[in-house]
């Protein structure tokens, strides 16, 4: 199949967007003279570099039946530019209906929600020990079985691309904000619920730890939402008496990339921070309790993984109903020796 407009529905979340870089990749390799579009919720749009698509069109409509309206006006929008494949990633029925809507040809996605019926090639979706169990071979196999590749490439790690341009811009950033040195990346928040949350007096205690023993600030990170925690973990920081700055809902998903590209570790729960963190290359340490490590892990040679099992874990829930024991047995004297390991393999 030869296509020339190709529609790229991008997944909602930051860390799932993330998953779905070796598959753009593939997009791009496999189809090198097609105009790549993608459609994106703007808060993951500033992921995407243009060596993986040539537009993004921003999805800013509400989600669901919601805001019918604007959903109509986007899909004449989209009929308008004549695509002739769209893929969709998310498994929504309302991408299905939008790019029917717009009468792109062809329609490709997972045949989940209802939606078979609006899709031109329905697939039916991987069976569980069929595919890797890593996400991002999830988003692989859907092109495969499309039959626009042959095989699943061997994904060993997923790079955001342009690493050493981002450091750069990272670098000017912190000057420009009359900050200097070694920074030790922490993300104490998690948007899929508390579950997913390391305590943050433990986070305070391993940066203030890897801090000290790595002669570094430490920079917290997270949403405007999450300000008030990671001021939390900012005060216990200062108060004895390391450098530390809250750039929680002060900069754009770009800038934190950016940011994030400079830092010599990353302390983080399983989020979008984390799976930014690992793709930049960036020796990444998450905690893991409530969620699954094996589908929705870190890659790469400089991630590591913390967690202590117990009977309820993964229970995948976004609030604990119990004691939050999985998250409270992980000391934070684990988290630094395994961030001193990884500071220590790259720079051999």
């Amino acid at each position: 199949m030869e296509f020339h407009r190709i529609l790229v529905r991008a997944t909602n979340w930051v860390g799932d967007a993330v998953m779905c870089i070796p598959t753009l990749a593939e997009i791009r390799r496999r189809y090198p003279d097609a105009r790549i579009t993608l459609l994106a919720r703007p808060w993951v749009a500033g992921l995407y570099d243009k060596s993986l698509i040539d537009d993004i069109i921003p999805y800013t409509v509400a989600r669901g039946a919601k805001d019918l309206p604007a959903k109509w006006r986007l899909a004449q929008q989209l009929k308008k530019l004549n695509f002739d494949c769209a893929i969709l990633l998310p498994n929504s029925f309302e991408a299905a209906a939008l790019v029917w809507a717009a009468r792109i040809p062809t329609r490709i996605g997972y045949a989940r929600d209802g939606r078979g019926l609006l899709l031109s090639d329905p697939i039916t979706p991987p069976k569980p020990g069929e595919i890797p169990n890593h996400q991002r071979f999830y988003y692989l196999e859907l092109l495969r079985r499309a039959g626009l590749i042959d095989r699943v490439p061997e994904v060993d790690a997923i790079r955001l691309p342009g690493i050493e341009h981002l450091t750069k811009q990272g670098h000017a950033i912190l000057r420009q904000r009359q900050l200097s040195g070694d920074w030790i990346g922490v993300s104490p928040g998690a948007a899929f619920g508390s579950a997913k949350r390391w305590l943050p007096e433990r986070f305070a205690a391993a940066a203030i730890d890897l801090a000290r023993q790595t002669s570094a600030g430490v920079a917290i990170f997270g949403s405007s939402d999450e300000r008030e925690l990671c001021e939390i973990v900012r005060t216990a920081i200062s108060a004895e008496g390391v450098v530390v700055h809250n750039f929680a809902g002060e900069t754009k998903l770009e800038e934190f990339i950016a940011i994030a590209a400079t830092c010599a570790a990353f302390l983080t729960n399983d989020s979008g921070a984390m799976h930014i963190a690992a793709s930049l290359n960036v020796p990444t340490v998450t905690v893991f309790g409530a969620t699954d490590h094996v589908a929705t892990g870190p890659t790469g040679p400089f991630a590591s993984i913390v967690r202590e099992q117990v009977e309820c874990s993964p229970c995948l829930l976004r609030e604990c109903p119990i004691d939050h024991r999985c998250m409270k047995a992980v000391t934070a004297e684990r988290v630094v020796a395994e961030a001193i390991k990884l500071i220590q393999l790259k720079r051999a």
